[in-house]
């Protein structure tokens, strides 16, 4: 294997099986001799009433405020000062590291940077302090693959996963020579930083290319294809001028509208050995909705509201404060919904794929129509009574092949993206593991003089870590 780091020029067995071996003059400990871990104490937990508002008390740090491996703070909640007093050893300051004990993600870690207000922790959390070796250092250690692996197989919960002190304290760390995990911590700051730009760079341009696809589709089913066709005013806030020679009609014009219901969970013979499909909203987060959420039974289906809509139908959410409300799918299946969509079945006016693309384009507008009184939802009279753009059926269609082959361009340049960003997270945390345990020798890198001295997208071309990332003594 070939890339641009050499391996140490000697090492030893370290005894430990997955860790395998080290730089010879690197020493082997465990993690209680490295540094200080603390936790919220049973009896020095809390309850909901002693979280506060922003301002009356500290803020207490949980799961969601370890995003990958980076601290964040996007997410605060806060804690009474009578609690945060009471456990002055998890107070939060910056350099310590923080650590998932409990939960779907334990193991999950980050270093704690820019602390400038107060900050405790949640009994979810373990926190380092104290560290006798540089905290960045054991920060990476934490995050290499073999270190999450050791995690994974330290988990103690029969239920809910769990590691205990005595997990935690016995996990071995690798200990490099005198200053060199400054050092090692200092280059994996510099190269870690350029991959994250390219990581930044890449979603920003899936963010962009997303706008344009909403931008490119609004365009199209309120404006049409030919630029210099005549306009008229739509009578439409959110639409404006729309071309001259369309209608302007109901949904109820175009289609029938109706909702659904969900047979009673309590009676067990509408949900056992079913044969007739039935949809909850969930099934609105595809575009294509051809499986269903469950069977229910004949008996159901001839006691129970629901009606058995046909395929090529539009669904729409309409209910809930997330994205499901005003969110719309094309029915490739005949099936029952629940009461929390609306189906539209058209008729021959109009196009199912002009209409699936006008609801694309039209979905804030439609949400806001859902903000009424005490009841954030829309019904089936809501959206029977939305006036929509339509042009004639022919033109409807051209407008559809055009998008169909414009967003098939656009989700292959997404595609590309997302392969090009789990490639560059690969190629991170690989680089991470190596240099961490050693496996790569950079005693002798200097840091650049300068951090814009060169192009960091054309240093970095993006093919597989392996291809990218060390070169082994084998």
């Amino acid at each position: 294997m070939t890339g641009k780091y050499q391996a140490y020029p000697e090492y030893k067995n370290t005894g430990v099986e997955w860790l395998g071996e080290l730089p010879v003059d690197w020493g082997i400990t465990k993690l209680k001799y490295t540094a200080s871990i603390f936790g919220r104490i049973g009896f020095r937990g809390y309850t909901v009433n002693d979280i506060v508002d922003e301002g009356e008390g500290a803020i207490v740090l949980s799961p969601s405020n370890i995003d990958e491996d980076h601290f964040t703070l996007e997410k605060k909640t806060y804690l009474s000062w009578e609690k945060y007093y009471e456990s002055p050893e998890i107070m939060v300051a910056d350099g310590d590291i923080l650590m998932v004990k409990t939960g779907s993600t334990f193991g999950k870690s980050t270093i704690v940077k820019n602390v400038d207000e107060p900050m405790t922790i949640n009994p979810q959390m373990a926190l380092f302090k104290e560290s006798n070796l540089d905290s960045r250092y054991l920060s990476y250690l934490l995050n290499s693959t073999l270190i999450k692996a050791k995690i994974d197989v330290s988990n103690t919960g029969s239920g809910m996963p769990t590691m205990t002190q005595e997990n935690m304290n016995s996990f071995p760390v690798p200990r490099p020579k005198d200053e060199l995990a400054t050092h090692i911590a200092n280059f994996l700051d510099h190269e870690t930083a350029k991959i994250d730009t390219l990581i930044e760079k890449q979603q920003q341009l899936i963010k962009l290319l997303k706008e344009k696809r909403q931008a490119v589709i609004s365009h199209a089913v309120t404006k049409g294809l030919n630029p210099n066709a005549p306009m008229r005013n739509s009578g439409v806030e959110w639409l404006g001028e729309v071309p001259e020679h369309w209608a302007m009609p109901k949904i109820s014009h175009v289609g029938r509208v109706l909702n659904g219901s969900t047979p009673d969970k309590s009676n067990l013979s509408y949900w056992e050995g079913g044969i007739v499909p039935w949809l909850a909203s969930g099934c609105l987060n595809s575009e294509i909705v051809d499986e269903p959420s469950h069977l229910i039974s004949e008996a159901a289906y001839q006691s129970c509201s629901v009606e058995l809509i046909p395929s090529d139908s539009l669904l729409v959410g309409m209910v809930g404060q997330g994205k499901t409300r005003g969110t719309s799918a094309i029915l490739a299946i005949d099936s029952c919904i629940n009461q929390n969509m609306a189906a539209i079945i058209p008729n021959e006016k109009v196009e199912i794929r002009f209409l699936y693309f006008l609801f694309q384009a039209m979905y804030d507008d439609l949400r806001e129509l859902g903000r009424g009184g005490n009841q954030a939802a829309l019904n089936c009279e809501i959206i029977s009574s939305i006036r929509i753009p339509l042009p004639p059926i022919e033109e409807q269609k051209a407008i559809v092949d055009m998008l169909d082959e414009l967003l098939i361009k656009l989700s292959d340049t997404d595609s590309l993206g997302e392969e090009q960003i789990t490639l560059l997270q690969e190629r991170r945390t690989a680089l991470i593991s190596a240099t961490v345990t050693g496996k790569i020798d950079v005693r002798n890198w200097v840091a650049p003089s300068h951090p814009c001295d060169r192009d960091i997208s054309a240093s970095m071309h993006v093919t597989t870590p392996e291809q990218q990332i060390i070169e082994t003594k084998t």
